[in-house]
């Protein structure tokens, strides 16, 4: 699992996110080359659900990953595909769009999947509660971590 998660880290930037010229500002549906996976996962829901809206959330930084990771994600999906289907065979589709990044660096896929009338009645995007397990009240984690990149 730790070289999954490896796989999936990239460096942190020199220039700090708020202080980058807007020309580095990207629509949610729009892939930052910079973020692979988060790429692979708005390409791969954006062929196969075919939505019309999008948002893809890299929600990694509430957890005890390295920086940097695409391991944790919150997708919003708003497809005609899924007038008809109940939540699980929505939630079944995009996890088959994904079962790749599933089956390698993702570790969590928050998903909401909506008809375009259920976004028209409510365009509202879910919270993440704050992390709660995991290693994160592990000292020796940047210990294990150091080991898994050698």
């Amino acid at each position: 699992m730790l070289p999954a998660v490896l796989r999936c880290a990239r460096p942190i930037p020199a220039i700090p996110a708020l202080s980058r010229p807007l020309a580095h500002f990207r629509p949610h549906m729009d892939p930052d080359p910079s973020r692979p996976v988060e790429r692979a996962i708005r390409t791969k829901l954006t062929d196969s659900l075919k939505p019309d809206h999008l948002e893809v959330h890299n929600e990694s930084h509430m957890h005890a990953v390295p920086p940097g990771s695409e391991s944790h994600f919150r997708v919003l999906v708003v497809s005609s595909l899924f007038e008809g289907l109940p939540l699980i065979k929505r939630h079944r589709l995009v996890n088959e769009a994904l079962k790749d990044e599933l089956s390698t660096c993702v570790h969590a896929l928050a998903i909401q999947a909506k008809t375009p009338e259920q976004w028209g009645s409510n365009p509202a995007l879910v919270k993440s509660p704050p992390c709660m397990g995991g290693s994160r009240g592990d000292h020796t984690v940047e210990e294990k971590l150091k080991g898994g990149r050698e």
